[in-house]
């Protein structure tokens, strides 16, 4: 007996996604989801008890949408949130404090320019200006390898150097490491040494153009928790929809008959038979439900465990003061736990959120920092955050935030802080702590093992983060984009229908471009480098030997 038409194995954006673009087209969808929340690493918590007064919130991390995110927010518009649409729920942010040890911080302005002093200075922090002019030089050259790389050299060449090698870091000046080797492990988890020259060259110019895009916003933030702006929102339109939305459904395993899935069988022994299955769970979860006759059936399926996590973990500190900070995030770049932050309650109005009329009446801030670096020792107790306990993690996240940011007075004091909520996920060990919800990372060469939302069981397809999309990111962009893609896989099978596919959109780079594109698909095709290959070789060569270019 069927029970529905889509099982949905997972409840986080991908699995949603996929839901909403099915339910959207008549699909009778069913969601399973093994949590007691919907959302995914996106959810918001309730981080104090819900009493007599509403709860306020903690999450994984605090969110962010840079101006190349087309796919999530194309969903938040087609969600109803009272007269409006949960896309009304963005707010543009104006300034990114980059704070530092040493100094006053820089402030890189993140509003749209609107002339040509406003786009100087707009691109000037993304090459920080206490670059030596060599290495400017250096990174525009390597930009430029990657803006006229055709797409199979970027695929087959440049996803097998890390970052580290084609910006050639070891060879460049320290503030050339500091600024920009890692900066977007800072943003998005994306590790210089390990992660692709393909991806994180691509993520890092998708940035750039989102700041120089007259058009749209730089980035948004949301104007409450991400369940009170967002989530909540989208199960309330996806029930208004039919979807039969399922929380505290772990999946056993799922049912295969050598050809096609036949039943999703629940930890309660349940069992959910469908005409089409969305395995939506996280990277770490989906080789569990990957059996040996799966694998055989669909190798792709069997490669997701050769994909790598790292743990990215946020935590909130409530405070006694709005402490606003920059209206934006903060990158601290000396920070051995790679800290960034945002000071949330400005973006938040009283009638949205009132942070004033939840939890301790103390609180008036909200202070969201992610840790992105795990092994790397502190400053308070000189270990690794994965060897703290979670109360050493707290008070060394602070005095590193502290160190920053009290450079030039104190923006920050200890009688500020009324509590904390760090990521439940995050859980004490007898070593240390372990990581309940890591983070899939992009690694040398992992463009090969990410499989296609579209995979080799007749009636099974793919929505997650690890699933191969334009952005190749983990992020909710490309796990929203993957939703998309496990919907119109699922569309095809109805192709006598007049189902219209979900939209998927390119990465955009400027078209100028295209023509030396094109003469470099035709030197790759003929087994010739790049033109800017030899320039790169030259250059570390003779920096090795003391000489220059």
């Amino acid at each position: 007996m069927v029970d529905t038409d889509v099982a949905v194995v997972g409840g986080g954006i991908g699995g949603l996604t996929a839901a909403h673009e099915l339910a959207e087209r008549g699909f009778d969808v069913t969601v399973l989801e093994a949590n007691d929340r919907f959302g995914g690493k996106a959810r918001s918590m309730p981080a104090t008890p819900e009493t007599e007064t509403p709860p306020l919130h903690g999450e994984h991390g605090f969110r962010f949408f840079p101006a190349f995110y087309r796919h999530v927010i194309d969903t938040m518009e087609r969600i109803p949130d009272g007269d409006d649409t949960v896309a009304d729920n963005l707010v543009e942010t104006d300034a990114t404090l980059i704070a530092s040890v040493d100094g006053p911080g820089q402030i890189a302005d993140t509003r749209t320019p609107d002339s040509l002093r406003g786009w100087l200075e707009a691109i000037r922090p993304a090459f920080a200006e206490d670059l030596p002019a060599d290495d400017v030089r250096f990174l525009l050259e390597r930009l430029l390898y990657l803006l006229t790389a055709c797409e199979a050299r970027r695929e087959e060449e440049l996803d097998d150097i890390s970052w580290w090698s084609f910006i050639d870091a070891d060879n460049r000046s320290p503030e050339f490491r500091d600024r920009l080797a890692y900066a977007t492990q800072a943003l998005v988890a994306l590790r210089p040494q390990a992660g692709s020259a393909r991806t994180i060259g691509t993520i890092y110019l998708q940035l750039l153009f989102g700041q120089l895009d007259p058009t749209r916003p730089t980035e948004h933030v949301l104007n409450a928790p991400t369940s009170v702006a967002w989530i909540a929102p989208w199960l309330d339109y996806l029930e208004r929809l039919g979807t039969d939305l399922r929380s505290n459904a772990p999946v056993r395993r799922l049912e295969f008959d050598g050809r096609r899935i036949t039943g999703v069988v629940l930890a309660d022994g349940e069992t959910v038979s469908a005409e089409e299955y969305v395995l939506a769970v996280p990277v770490e979860v989906a080789p569990t439900l990957v059996t040996p006759e799966l694998a055989r059936a669909a190798p792709e399926l069997g490669r997701i465990e050769r994909l790598e996590t790292a743990w990215m973990n946020g935590i909130q500190f409530y405070l006694t003061e709005d402490v606003e900070l920059t209206r934006g995030h903060q990158v601290y770049t000396d920070s051995p736990w790679a800290l960034t932050s945002i000071s949330q309650r400005q973006f938040w109005p009283d009638d949205e959120y009132d942070v004033g009329e939840r939890g301790p009446d103390a609180v008036e801030g909200v202070l969201s920092v992610i840790a992105s670096d795990w092994e790397t020792p502190g400053i308070v107790y000189r270990k690794p955050a994965r060897e703290c306990t979670r109360e050493e993690i707290t008070t060394e996240i602070w005095t590193q935030l502290k160190a920053h940011l009290n450079v030039t007075g104190t923006t920050l004091s200890d009688d500020l802080l009324v509590d904390w909520f760090l990521d439940p996920a995050i859980v004490e060990t007898e070593e240390g702590v372990g990581n309940q919800s890591p983070l899939l990372i992009n690694t040398v060469g992992s463009l090969r093992n990410r499989p296609p939302a579209d995979v080799d069981v007749a009636n099974l397809t793919l929505a997650a983060d690890y699933v191969r999309t334009n952005s190749d990111l983990a992020s909710m962009e490309s796990a929203n984009e993957a939703g998309r893609r496990a919907a119109n896989a699922v569309l095809e099978c109805h192709a006598s229908s007049s189902y219209a596919p979900a939209e998927v959109w390119e990465l955009s780079e400027p078209t100028a471009f295209e023509p030396f594109k094109r003469q470099d698909r035709i030197r790759y095709r003929l087994g010739l480098p790049h033109p800017a290959e030899v320039t790169q070789s030259v250059r570390s060569l003779t920096r090795r030997l003391g000489g220059r270019a």
